[in-house]
């Protein structure tokens, strides 16, 4: 039976992609999310796009961009290399394109151009890669970079009153738009946790991959999820993003 998979963010960790697809027996027959931030942290940024290049000429798969997308696609075409970027894992990305040629970036840039902004499925559920302010959903934002920044949507989520009810007037009225949502960008780590986290009806797949957490892939229909192992083990000459820098809200 095929499945609806969503995958959460990969951050250059493509030992943790192999890894989890295996995991999970992803076959030809699933259908793919990718919630965006495919790059920067860990060292196989490249390979990674080259292999969801691949990979969507051979079955249903649906990338959403994230910020660290949109950065690197800044970088691919206009040369623009912001020290905030280079910091947060652009490094590690510019240094794992050393060796392509102009016509391999090209085609890479191109798939990062394709990435959508957010997609919502036939059963009312949004998949973006942060969040949102606006009360009246995504496509009312005044700015698109929300699409890849917010963090109000998911700080909304996990501090109502679990007890609120939707009929409620004091019901957060951006979160009654969609069935489910699922995002990533903020790491669950953030709340001490590992997996997957649900608060109100938004899913958080970001599990740290990044930092010191594992990936993720959850099956939207049955809950079931699969992980890696974290991403410090695969990688242990390295420090993906877990540096001595300040983290911001801008990251």
């Amino acid at each position: 039976m095929k499945r609806i998979l969503v995958i959460g963010d990969i951050h250059g960790g493509f030992k943790a992609l192999q890894q989890v697809f295996e995991r999970a027996n992803i076959t030809e027959r699933d259908k793919l999310i990718f919630l965006g931030d495919y790059v920067d942290g860990w060292s196989e940024s490249s390979q990674i796009i080259q292999f969801l290049i691949e990979l969507s000429g051979k079955q249903e798969c649906i990338f959403i961009k994230g910020n660290h997308d949109a950065w690197c696609e800044d970088w691919m075409s206009l040369g623009e290399a912001p020290d905030v970027w280079l910091f947060n894992g652009g490094k590690s990305t510019v240094e794992s394109y050393n060796d392509y040629s102009l016509e391999d970036l090209a085609l890479h840039l191109e798939f990062f151009q394709r990435m959508k902004h957010y997609h919502v499925d036939d059963k009312n559920r949004l998949f973006i890669h942060a969040g949102y302010s606006s009360m009246h959903g995504p496509e009312k934002e005044v700015y698109s970079s929300n699409y890849r920044w917010d963090r109000t949507l998911w700080e909304t989520a996990v501090a109502m009153d679990q007890k609120l009810s939707k009929n409620s007037a004091f019901y957060p009225k951006r979160l009654l738009l969609y069935n489910e949502i699922f995002i990533g960008h903020t790491p669950t780590l953030d709340i001490g946790i590992k997996h997957p986290v649900n608060k109100a009806n938004v899913w958080n797949m970001d599990t740290g991959a990044a930092f010191a957490g594992a990936l993720s892939v959850m099956d939207i229909e049955t809950k079931e999820f699969w992980q890696s192992d974290p991403l410090p083990s695969l990688y242990p000459e390295e420090k993906g993003r877990n540096t001595d820098f300040i983290k911001t809200e801008t990251l």
